[in-house]
């Protein structure tokens, strides 16, 4: 299964630590014009791997000069916290295609993140290969320091063999509006088919709301950020319906709040997940699944919707001393021709507009992965902004309380999180 990150308060801590005692680390913005070898990490998923094993071969095939030495990121707490010790240790390789995009505040932060609006072509190459969408990755001073690089558009996987048995249309689930979502969970429950209509993980992790409460926002709002302009946006009308429809389907026990210790819709302990891509291959002929887009309050035309990206990036580091190389390599890595090999070999959507357009052999050929393909269009992602992760992990914490254990009321939580948010958007 594809991993999730796994930066705790505690690994955010130690990062922070790092930096401060560490300065900046690495070698600033000096060599965008030099060439040589340089050193790349990729995630350690199989498939990944896979892409990127050929991506440096085919490379260093054309490139006898400028070779690339590529391996897995090291293991860590998390990868987040082993690329800000690298950081620190001004060690960090030219390139890490595993970059997340909630972390890079924190490595610009460290200083160890290049700017590749620097580049001559770096703004234009960006924003022609992911459009509009690509602006959600600059960061506050309207630069790119991170390549927007594929995303896992997260929908609602149901089980149709679980929907059937409850007496529900397997093909054309009733799940559209919050009303419909709702009544739908209770005819699953009462049916007995699962012990949980949907069954997000409940647990304090900062990053859990991205698959609950964020992608319902996002659709919500036809695509608004949890934090624009530094200020926090989900003290409104939109995210209280999005938090009230949550509050209602873990007060009616149509949604667990303990953990479940493995994959829930997997194992059959809930009849519906939010997952992207990825789970197309994990889930395979094990559970007959359909999917379809998040709801909203009202019902949105799945043409309409948008959800949370939950992307990785690509970020290049400034202890990389052949910047040269390393954007001619990132540039290499994201072409039409490797993003291509990437959507084949991971499922993964690239971060690439027209999409669906540019690759309809692929989609032709594996239907099941089309709708993702459009629905990666219309994606939302974490804000660029300071103090990215202790904003969500002070917005789960409010969340955790108020919405999933109901021992806050949803306003206050609302209002009295959005003041946090605010303050730490403000760098404070």
């Amino acid at each position: 299964m594809r991993r999730r990150i796994l930066l705790t308060a505690g690994a955010v801590a130690g990062v922070l630590t790092l930096t401060a005692c560490g300065g900046g680390g690495g070698g600033g913005d000096a060599g965008l014009d030099s060439h040589g070898d340089i050193t790349i990490w990729y995630s350690n998923n199989e498939q990944e791997i896979a892409w990127g094993k050929q991506m440096v071969e085919a490379w260093n095939a054309d490139h006898p000069d400028e070779q690339i030495k590529a391996q897995e990121i090291p293991a860590g707490a998390s990868s987040e916290e082993t690329i800000g010790a690298a950081i620190t240790a001004g060690n960090a390789p030219c390139l890490i295609f595993n970059t997340s995009p909630a972390a890079v505040p924190l490595f610009q932060k460290q200083g160890g993140l290049v700017d590749l609006s620097d580049f001559e072509d770096g703004d234009d190459y960006i924003t022609a290969r992911s459009g509009e969408i690509a602006d959600q990755y600059r960061s506050e001073d309207g630069d790119f320091y991170q390549m927007p690089w594929k995303s896992n558009p997260v929908m609602i996987f149901y089980n149709k063999t679980m929907f059937a048995a409850a007496g529900l249309d397997p093909e054309n689930p009733a799940l559209s509006t919050y009303d419909e979502f709702l009544a739908t969970s209770k005819t699953l429950k009462d049916a007995g088919v699962a012990q949980y209509a949907i069954n997000p993980a409940p647990t304090s992790e900062f990053f859990q709301s991205w698959f609950d409460f964020y992608p319902l926002y996002a659709a919500q709002t036809g695509g608004t950020q949890l934090v624009e302009d530094a200020k926090a946006t989900f003290d409104s009308d939109d995210g209280k319906a999005v938090a009230d429809f949550w509050a209602t389907l873990y007060e009616d026990q149509l949604a667990g709040q303990e953990q479940y210790q493995g994959d829930a819709f997997a194992d059959g302990y809930s009849a519906m997940a939010i997952v992207g891509p990825w789970a197309i291959s994990v889930y395979g002929d094990d559970v007959d699944w359909g999917a379809v887009p998040v709801p909203t309050q009202d019902g949105t035309a799945p043409e309409d919707t948008w959800t949370f990206s939950d992307a990785k990036n690509v970020g290049m580091f400034t202890a990389c001393e052949n910047k040269g190389t390393a954007w001619d390599v990132l540039k290499f890595a994201t072409s039409e021709e490797q993003d291509g090999a990437w959507l084949e070999e991971t499922g993964q959507m690239p971060l690439r507009q027209n999409l669906t357009e540019t690759y309809p052999d692929y989609f032709s050929a594996n239907p099941a992965y089309e709708q993702f393909g459009d629905q990666a269009s219309r994606t939302v992602e974490v804000p660029n902004v300071q103090n990215s992760v202790e904003i969500w992990q002070a917005f789960r914490d409010g969340y955790s309380e108020s919405v999933i254990f109901g021992d806050t009321d949803v306003d206050t939580f609302l209002s009295d999180t959005a003041t946090e948010v605010d303050d730490l958007a403000a760098g404070n």
